[in-house]
């Protein structure tokens, strides 16, 4: 690990500041788990690295803001797994927060550290995605909201720019009427990252969405606006075509966690599952 400076703002301006001035040359910290590891191999070699945990703005917190549920920017894992109002409203997030690592990592880990961290496999992401969730951004210069799907741009990339820090993450609370799953092939069960990771929702008025990561450069959303695939008195062939061309929106790749092919198949396989699942559970509400 190369020698770096340590930093640590106790305000948000300041940390803004810190960040325009170093530019490339600086790291967040938050929960670290991303950062650590890649300053001990090697993959990251900052000059300074800002310590974030320490400014009030950032303070863990899971609240109400109007019709929106906030996360804040050092709120972990554990603490959106556990929210009685997350797992009321925001099921899918909530079992997607209880996917990431071990109970050691999620400890430690950040929700907006997952997204900032733009791996393609970020397993919170796909949840995010289909509750709408908004990302709100700071800097010297004013502040900004960015709709997640924006926000994404490829491995390791965002819409950030030089000084900015993501504070939170807002989910607007959608009106009752509708159910949605979350779900995650691994190589093998506990720490190991997705090979694929996706999420459902379905809502009363026959529309499904579908948000998929770990299958290209970024996690993306699709819908199906029809209603065919929540219709399940639609001809199975209909239904078929609709999932197909839904899924080839997908950039399936190989790696060493699994064969394009391999993927292409469980995302089928795992989106009629999630599909089921949701339609079952909205037919019982």
């Amino acid at each position: 690990m190369r020698p770096f400076a340590y930093v640590r703002p106790v305000t948000l301006s300041e940390a803004s500041a810190l960040l325009e001035e170093h530019g490339p040359a600086a790291s967040v910290l938050a929960g670290g788990t991303d950062l650590v590891v890649a300053l001990r191999n090697g993959a990251i070699a900052p000059q300074v690295v800002v310590d974030v945990k320490h400014i009030a703005e950032f303070a863990p917190d899971i609240g109400m803001n109007g019709s929106r549920l906030r996360i804040s920017a050092t709120t972990v894992m554990v603490d959106v797994e556990r929210d009685k109002r997350v797992r009321a409203t925001f099921p899918a997030l909530a079992d997607a927060a209880a996917t990431v690592g071990s109970v050691q990592i999620r400890n430690r880990a950040t929700v907006v550290g997952n997204i900032c961290h733009a791996s393609p496999a970020a397993d919170t992401v796909p949840a995010l995605l289909i509750y709408g969730a908004e990302v709100n951004i700071s800097s010297t210069q004013g502040a900004r909201r960015v709709p997640l799907a924006e926000f994404l741009v490829g491995p390791g990339r965002t819409v950030l720019e030089r000084g900015e820090l993501v504070t939170s993450i807002d989910l607007p609370v959608r009106p009752p009427g509708h159910r949605e799953a979350f779900a995650k092939v691994t190589r093998r069960r506990g720490v190991d990252l997705a090979t694929v990771n996706l999420a459902c929702m379905v809502d009363n008025q026959g529309r499904t969405q579908f948000a998929y990561g770990a299958v290209g450069p970024r996690a993306f959303l699709v819908a199906d606006e029809s209603g065919v695939l929540a219709d399940l008195s639609a001809p199975e062939a209909t239904r078929e075509r609709v999932l197909s061309d839904l899924l080839a929106h997908a950039s399936a790749i190989s790696d060493v966690r699994a064969s394009r092919e391999y993927r292409e198949a469980m995302l089928r396989v795992m989106s009629l599952r999630l599909l089921r699942d949701c339609l079952s559970r909205l037919a019982s509400a």
